[in-house]
């Protein structure tokens, strides 16, 4: 049997939500994973292949994963709101990827602008298993919510990200409270440039 691709709308605060929600590569769905996608003001939507790679590798590894749009790229509703409103879309998704999936641990992820989006939302939110970031930007990390995090952090960052040099990020990281982990993937570059096979596997390894 084939597995289920939905498209979808979440109620979010601004209005619709366009989303897509697929089950894992087999078997039945082990967690719930929600991911989001980077800046939307440059480019970003749920179909970036940043974003759609590490669906795939949640989905491989067991999750049900739902990506969505922020609010004013392509069919969602909305103006783009600095990242507050974002937040607030991203937890209206989580909240109907929970009442979906009740009974399954959750995890929260975001590439780019969504990690920053996903770490706001995961240390505020009781009971993710884990947040993933993938290629945080360093010009983002004095605007992450202070002190310690509940919720275990981990990192995946391009050796060669523009936006996130690994000598601003390794301090960063060394100072940040509570259980971390950082893989490293050599890439050219923030999108992992003929770097993606890798950079999915990581994603597997987590």
């Amino acid at each position: 049997m084939a597995r289920r691709i939905e498209s979808l709308y979440v109620d979010g605060p601004a209005g619709r939500l366009e989303a897509l929600l697929e089950e894992p590569v087999s078997g039945e769905p082990r967690d719930a994973a929600l991911v989001c996608h980077l800046h939307p003001n440059y480019g970003g939507t749920m179909r970036n292949k940043v974003v759609h790679r590490l669906a795939r590798a949640l989905r491989a590894t067991g999750s049900v994963v739902l990506r969505f749009n922020f609010r004013g790229v392509n069919l969602s509703d909305g103006e783009y709101d600095h990242g507050v409103g974002e937040v607030e879309d991203a937890r209206a998704a989580l909240e109907f990827l929970r009442r979906r999936y009740p009974r399954l641990p959750f995890t929260l992820a975001g590439f780019s602008f969504g990690s920053r989006v996903a770490l706001h939302l995961g240390c505020e939110h009781p009971g993710a298993a884990r947040i993933i970031a993938i290629g945080f930007p360093t010009v983002y990390q004095d605007s992450l919510p202070p002190g310690p995090c509940p919720t275990p952090r981990y990192f995946i960052m391009s050796t060669n990200d523009e936006f996130a040099a690994r000598s601003e990020f390794e301090p960063w990281f060394a100072r940040l409270p509570g259980r971390k982990r950082v893989l490293w993937v050599e890439a050219k570059d923030h999108f992992f440039s003929d770097a993606l096979d890798s950079f999915e596997e990581a994603v597997t390894r987590l």
